[in-house]
Parts: C-alpha cells; sequence; structure tokens
C-alpha cells in the first residue's frame, strides 16, 4: 500500500467496505467481537476485513499486507499458519474431531498441562476464556457455600462479570451486588473488600496486566502473593486468569514467573495458537468440585482444539519461544521509546515486553484518544498493524521490528506536529478509536 495515495474521502479498501455493508444488515454490531470491529481502529484508514495470515504478517481482503501485532488479541503465539500446529490439526481432521465418547487426547493434554503448570492437578477444557473464568467462580463458590466474588481486571462475557460492565443490559442487576471490585497493585483496596464482606467472599478473581507486580520492602511478597495471603486468611479461594498470561509471561504462566500457586487458574488463547479450546485447572482438592457442579458442553473435548494445544505446548517445550518473544519485544519497546524521547513526544509503548500498550501522557482524555488515533492511523498506512494491545509472537523477527520502528519514527513525526498544531483532530483521515467499554473501577 502507497502511503502517498492515500487520500481523504478515497475507498482504499472496496472489498472491506463491500463485505461491511454486507455484514451490517446480518449481524448485529457487524461483528462477532466487539474488539475487532470497526470502531476499534481508524475507520477509513484500516481494512475491516484480514483474509489470511503467515508467520508474524497478514493480509487484508484487498490484498494488502501487514505486520500483525494484536495477533487476534493474543492468540497467535508462535505464528499465523504455524507448521507444527497446523499439521497436527489437520492429520487430527481426517481421523474425526468429536466422537461419541471421550478421546484420549482429553487426557494426554491434561496431564501435559498438569506438568508445566505449577497449580494444575486437575483439568476441565471449554473453547473460551469466559467459559472457564466462569466455571471456575462456581466452583470457588460451590467449595466455600458463598456467593460474592473479589474482582480485578477483566474477566469475560458471561452474566457474573458483566454485569459489572456498561454493557449489562439484559442481566440480572441482583448478580451485581454479589461483585466487589480491588485495585491491581493496591493491597490496600483488597483488604476493604474481604474486611467489609465478612464470611461471604468466595473467592479473589484476578488477571495480570502488563504492569508489574509491586513488591513489599518489608516481607519481600509481590502483589499477586499478598493478595492470595489476604484471601485465604479470609477463607477464600484464590484464581489467578492467565487467559492471557498464560504459556506467554512463561511456560507455566504469570504464576510461575512470579512464583505462587493459586487454587485455580483459567488458560485460553496462546495455549493453542489461535483455535479455541480453553482451561479451568488447578488443585485436586477444589477441582473435584466438578463432580457435582453442572459444567458440560458437546464441544470441550473437541478434538482440534486439543490437538492444537498439544502441538503447540510441544513447540514451547523444544524451542526458545519464550526466550525470543521477551527478547524481540524488549527491542520493540526500545526502540519506540527511543524515538518517543529523541522526539519529545508524550507517547510510549509500555506494559511487559510479551503483552505491551500505548500510553499518551496527556490530560485530556479525547485529545489522548486523537493522538493514539493518529499513531495508529500513520503506523497502519505504513504497514504496520496496531490495536490496543502489542503481543509478539515467535516468528516475528529482527526484520519486523526495525520496520516497525521505523514506521512508528515516521507516525511520531506527525503526531508532534499534530500536538503542537493545537488541532490534532483535523490530522485525522477517519474516525478515531473507541472503546467497548471503560471497565468500572
Amino acid at each position: 500500500m502507497d502511503a502517498k495515495a492515500v487520500k481523504k474521502g478515497v475507498i482504499r479498501f472496496p472489498c472491506s467496505e463491500d463485505l461491511w455493508s454486507r455484514a451490517v444488515k446480518v449481524i448485529p454490531s457487524g461483528t462477532q467481537t466487539l474488539s475487532k470491529g470497526p470502531d476499534q481502529f481508524v475507520r477509513g484508514v484500516t481494512p475491516k476485513y484480514l483474509e489470511r495470515g503467515e508467520g508474524s504478517h497478514v493480509w487484508d481482503v484487498d490484498g494488502n499486507e501487514y505486520i500483525d501485532y494484536p495477533m487476534a488479541l493474543g492468540p497467535i503465539l508462535l505464528g499465523y499458519n504455524y507448521p507444527p500446529v497446523v499439521e497436527a490439526v489437520t492429520a487430527r481432521i481426517r481421523r474425526g474431531t468429536t466422537f461419541t465418547l471421550m478421546h484420549p487426547l482429553e487426557v494426554e493434554v491434561a496431564e501435559l498441562l498438569a506438568s508445566v503448570v505449577p497449580c494444575c492437578e486437575m483439568v476441565r477444557f471449554a473453547k473460551n476464556g469466559a467459559d472457564v473464568t466462569s466455571a471456575a467462580v462456581r466452583a470457588a463458590r460451590a467449595y466455600t457455600g458463598r456467593e460474592h466474588i473479589a474482582y480485578c481486571g477483566y474477566h469475560g462475557c458471561q452474566d457474573w462479570y458483566a454485569v459489572t460492565t456498561p454493557r449489562n443490559k439484559g442481566i440480572p442487576s441482583v448478580l451485581n451486588d454479589l461483585m466487589h471490585p480491588f485495585e491491581y497493585n493496591d493491597i490496600a483496596s483488597l483488604e476493604k473488600v474481604l474486611a467489609s464482606h465478612p464470611g461471604e467472599i468466595a473467592c479473589v478473581m484476578m488477571e495480570v496486566p502488563g504492569t508489574e507486580p509491586l513488591v513489599d520492602a518489608e516481607t519481600g511478597r509481590n502483589f499477586l502473593q499478598m493478595a492470595m495471603d489476604a484471601a485465604h486468611r479470609h477463607g477464600a479461594l484464590f484464581i489467578l486468569d492467565e487467559i492471557v498470561t498464560g504459556f506467554r509471561f512463561a511456560l507455566g504462566g504469570a504464576q510461575e514467573l512470579y512464583d505462587l500457586t493459586p487454587d485455580l487458574a483459567c488458560f485460553g488463547k496462546g495455549m493453542a495458537n489461535g483455535f479455541p479450546i480453553s482451561a479451568v485447572v488447578g488443585k485436586r482438592e477444589f477441582m473435584k468440585e466438578f463432580d457435582e457442579v453442572f459444567f458440560s458442553m458437546t464441544y470441550s473435548g473437541d478434538t482440534i482444539g486439543l490437538a492444537a494445544a498439544k502441538a503447540t505446548i510441544e513447540e514451547l517445550l523444544k524451542r526458545p519461544v519464550l526466550e525470543h518473544i521477551w527478547e524481540t519485544g524488549r527491542r520493540l519497546h526500545e526502540g519506540i521509546n527511543s524515538v518517543c524521547r529523541e522526539l519529545d513526544v508524550p507517547f510510549r509503548i509500555a506494559g511487559q515486553p510479551v503483552r505491551g500498550h500505548f500510553e499518551v501522557d496527556l490530560e485530556d482524555e479525547e485529545t489522548a484518544f486523537t493522538v493514539k488515533s493518529l499513531f495508529l492511523q500513520e503506523t497502519v498506512k505504513r504497514g504496520v498493524l496496531f490495536g490496543g494491545p502489542v503481543f509478539i509472537s515467535y516468528s516475528h523477527d529482527d526484520d519486523d521490528v526495525e520496520r516497525t520502528v521505523d514506521a512508528a519514527g515516521e507516525a511520531l513525526v506527525l503526531v508532534r506536529e499534530a500536538i503542537e498544531s493545537g488541532n490534532p483532530d483535523r490530522y485525522l483521515e477517519g474516525e478515531k478509536i473507541g472503546v467497548v467499554f471503560r471497565q468500572r473501577k
């Protein structure tokens, strides 16, 4: 795509636009996944549909190529069309995918997870992250006989959590009375929730964002460890949502990286390199609740996802995947942030090298959204597809990083000019990005 040829008013992606005009007639909101919708990118400058992927690159339906960083919102850990995974799945398809009885892969992948995840003694499979976070909460409620939940972060679209979001239409409001938020890296906020609801909290459920957990100077315990200690002191289970961090922060997830053993944990996304599968795992004492808790689905034993998970985890065991994504991520962050400092632009890539995000250091929120939109606009015009999260895969290489930093540098020159003009909105060639919802604190 020739960036110089991009002009306002020109239909840059005719095939994408044709598909979108058809989609809005038959699909509510036009998309199956809100975070992939057109309002999450700069409309008119970003394609709406991708057709294929290879390694770290994707092609839209109009034939344009991009270096991809959202990586399907995190599942693509090894790379698109990664041969060992594709071959395992293709071979499995030819032998059948769903059967009348159970399949050996259910046992094999459960054993594999138990060998690499610190807290994993037993496993139940599902398809989506929301499936297993909901299952973990149900098991915690069953074990403790309590109903209230202390939570931190995002945990999917099921009623128990979604009631806390602005997208809670259709959910009984009474469920909101059982939900109590606390702040990441603020142990006092969790202690307050637990103390305010003595004997009522079934579990502390949290995810790990890109930010490093704080370490207490006196005890040497990090925030995750302290949160787990607090949960246990109050008779609650501690559940770690590793849908994003699992197999990305470390082979055994954030729990391995930050040295803790939660009671239950939830995995998905990167565990099968883009194929649909998720798992709730944990200590036998708590997982045995699933002998009675209702958690049963037709496709939870589907062999495609299981074959993909087995092949993916085996690749992680024999190749330097984790070392590569951490080092490649560091180079990307250092490269972009070096340019930001040189240009004195209030913009940076933050978070962990394997799970980054962009931050704009401006007080006015709308201006900050404009600045981020401009950056996404100018980088996608230069063949780099950014979105909300910035994920690194095993297929991203030095050339990708170099090209990305160059594109970011050119984009940031325009960003600086736009900010200095006092009217950055006039530099937008499409609609600025939006948000699915702002999480309640």
